[in-house]
């Protein structure tokens, strides 16, 4: 029986087309600068305007880069790749044609891994290609005329082209924000989605189940994973409605409004013969000499793969801990730093992915926002370990760390929430819930069960939540006979 999610009897194919900036402080064949936010036209020099007389020189940083992102999703880096001219007009292209790779790219293959929930997902990769970035229209604020910014004429690219093999816009929305993590993790990019270092483009079709692929529609420029998914599943229903109603798709590059939610057709999509790609004569073939990969392999940080396996190995935590202790280094180096100083590898991937994560979702941080610092959350964890606060007493405790505090001890004794461990005064305690709970003691000694849990609770409530609950479970049990 298939496990792919179907919508109204359709299945849903998608492959997404990933832009990943290259983190390097120049373009991709000329000196000019890659920082973001200087003035409109200042950073664009006659190389990346193909001023006649110019050539473009290959930076050899954006080829490094390349060859690390290779690497870590265990694709083949080319020893020979062809740079070509993609050759199209529009007005923030000065050139009319963009300098891209197509035949042989210099990533060829390759996979990235990632959960879906608890479900583990591979998608394959179709290819990685080095290539430089256009200019950029503005259309706000020129009184309904149309600017045009070329700072970004020749930044540098690298497009990761998924294989289309998910089948929902949360595998999609998943699968980016690993691709996103692994860059920033080598390197490479910076990540930074609203300056649209990161962005991605989502070829989206459907079909009856075992049928060919469907049309496909390109949703383009997508620079949040939260406009990802929501382009996605809009894109997913209009299709479905066209095809219920009798209508073609028609093969089509469409833009996604934030504001109302819909996509809306820009133009018909192209095809690559479109685009009249051929070599481009003023670059020689990029060689890359093995020796070059295995010194950038030597160079490599360890990969989230390798350090959630080694996770799993060394510190016994689930597949799905490790990925989430891994989903960054400064989380990875966090996690690392609270296990070294509590021993307990489980309780403290526990509480990352608990209660820090939920107040780092709620306030939009990262894990380096994080005001409770690595030490301190292993001082928390080594207090429920020794049964001086209950879980419920450190979640009190978490929240005054989170508001400032620093120091856990004194929480605890401030909010009067060390535990009760003295085993005479809560065998005292204990004896006096059974005496005054006779019927629920009856009804345990029946065989039910929630009755057990009810004198539990009546410990706690005559302890005012001081009371180890173990330890009083241990004695109701042995009273209880």
């Amino acid at each position: 029986m298939s496990t792919v999610p179907l919508i109204r009897g359709y299945e849903v194919v998608i492959g997404l087309e990933t832009h990943a900036q290259l983190s390097t402080r120049s373009k991709i064949f000329s000196g000019a600068s890659t920082q973001f936010g200087a003035e409109p036209n200042t950073q664009a020099c006659p190389v990346d305007l193909a001023l006649p007389g110019t050539l473009p020189v290959m930076n050899r940083g954006a080829v490094e880069r390349a060859i690390r992102f290779g690497l870590a999703v265990g694709a083949k880096v080319a020893p020979q790749s062809i740079f070509a001219r993609k050759n199209y007009f529009y007005p923030d292209l000065p050139k009319g044609y963009q300098i891209s790779q197509y035949e042989i790219p210099v990533v060829q293959g390759g996979k990235v891994g990632f959960f879906v929930g608890d479900h583990r997902k591979t998608v394959n990769l179709t290819r990685a290609h080095l290539e430089e970035d256009a200019g950029k229209s503005l259309h706000e604020d020129y009184h309904g005329q149309t600017g045009i910014d070329l700072n970004r004429a020749g930044t540098p690219l690298l497009e990761i082209v998924s294989e289309p093999e998910m089948r929902s816009s949360a595998e999609a929305v998943e699968y980016a924000k690993a691709l996103h993590a692994l860059v920033v993790w080598l390197g490479i990019c910076d990540g930074n989605m609203q300056e649209g270092s990161f962005r991605c483009d989502a070829n989206v079709s459907v079909r009856r189940p075992g049928q060919p692929y469907g049309t496909r529609r390109e949703i383009k420029n997508l620079n949040s994973f939260r406009f990802l998914q929501q382009a996605i599943d809009y894109e997913v229903q209009w299709q479905i409605e066209q095809i219920e109603d009798g209508l073609p798709i028609v093969q089509a590059t469409v833009l996604f409004n934030p504001d109302t939610g819909e996509t809306r057709s820009m133009r018909t999509k192209e095809d690559a013969h479109d685009y009249r790609y051929f070599p481009d004569p003023d670059l020689p073939p990029l060689v890359i000499d093995p020796a070059w990969v295995e010194q950038v392999k030597a160079a490599m940080p360890e990969l989230p793969s390798t350090m959630a396996e080694r996770f799993q190995q060394e510190d016994g935590l689930p597949a799905y801990d490790a990925t989430m202790m891994t989903q960054s280094l400064a989380m990875a180096r966090f996690y690392e730093a609270a296990r070294d100083a509590s021993g307990q590898p489980k309780l403290v991937a526990n509480w990352l992915m608990g209660e820090v994560s939920r107040r780092l979702n709620t306030e939009g941080g990262s894990i380096e926002a994080s005001p409770v610092a690595a030490g301190t959350l292993a001082a928390l964890i080594g207090r429920i370990v020794d049964g001086t606060v209950s879980n419920n007493g450190a979640r009190q405790v978490f929240d005054a760390l989170w508001g400032g505090d620093t120091d856990v001890d004194a929480v605890i004794e401030a909010k009067g929430l060390k535990q009760m461990n003295d085993e005479g005064a809560l065998a005292a305690i204990v004896d006096q819930v059974l005496a005054a709970n006779a019927k629920s003691v009856d009804e345990y000694r029946a065989g039910k069960d929630k009755a057990f849990n009810a004198l539990v609770g009546q410990v706690m409530k005559a302890s005012k939540g001081k009371a180890n609950p173990a330890q009083a479970g241990e004695l109701l049990k042995k009273k209880l006979g």
